[in-house]
């Protein structure tokens, strides 16, 4: 059986490593096991640094418009050229990178934007995340993002998330050698699973979405809601 084609696919994926040389970042490597999938299929592939680029923090659109340097609106439209969005992010202190709250607060900025059919701008796209850390709290950040992706109006599929943790504490990290000379985390069955898991999903569910025009947009219109529910009218007692 042919692998399907995903040509005409974009996917992002944006690296909030701490790391300012993105060469030495361990999450980029676990951001190239599913990038690596989704290209080898046709998609073609984006990756942003935040770290290289001049981004304050704020619930604003443009800081420029203030007179501060601010590459965020250049980093939006990458985002909204992209069919689908991968955020991948270092645990520290068992929760999400301060890069990746910035990510995340920046693209809420736009939340009072809406798309061509009057919904909210995120409207469909699909959205997953990568977690790399010696730490605990894989799941949790997971949960954090794709909520917070979902929630703005991302699509999130099954299985949107992969991880690798190491030992915890102070140790080797995601792709360092080990005494014998081989990558750590690599040769991890679940965490390459995830990561194919992911990949694939992710590009089915913006497949399906960009071949049928995105979500529809009946009841789900910030504009329009109240002409589409009996939620005012109805007893919400038990019945």
């Amino acid at each position: 059986m042919s692998s399907p084609d995903f040509s005409g696919l974009k996917a992002l994926f944006i690296n909030c490593s701490l790391e300012h040389d993105r060469t030495k970042s361990h999450t980029l490597r676990l951001i190239n096991r599913s990038a690596g999938i989704m290209r080898e299929h046709g998609v073609e592939i984006d990756i942003v640094h935040p770290l290289e680029h001049t981004i304050p923090a704020g619930m604003v659109k443009d800081h420029n418009e203030n007179g501060i340097a601010d590459d965020w609106p250049e980093i939006q439209a990458r985002i909204m050229a992209a069919d689908i969005l991968v955020i991948g992010t270092p645990i520290w202190l068992g929760v999400k990178s301060s890069v990746a709250t910035l990510v995340v607060e920046r693209m809420y900025a736009y939340s009072g934007d809406r798309n061509d059919k009057g919904q909210y701008l995120y409207y469909g796209k699909a959205a997953g995340c990568a977690i790399t850390g010696n730490e605990d709290g894989a799941k949790a950040c997971a949960m954090d993002l794709l909520y917070a992706m979902s929630h703005i109006g991302y699509t999130v599929p099954p299985q949107a998330d992969c991880a690798w943790l190491g030992e915890a504490g102070p140790g080797p990290s995601y792709g360092d050698p080990r005494e014998d000379g081989t990558p750590e985390g690599y040769d991890n069955d679940f965490t390459n699973r995830n990561a194919t898991f992911m990949a694939w999903n992710l590009m089915h569910m913006a497949k399906l979405l960009k071949d049928n025009g995105g979500m529809p947009s009946h009841g789900n219109q910030p504009a329009e809601w109240e002409h589409v529910t009996n939620a005012k009218s109805q007893n919400p007692e038990y019945r």
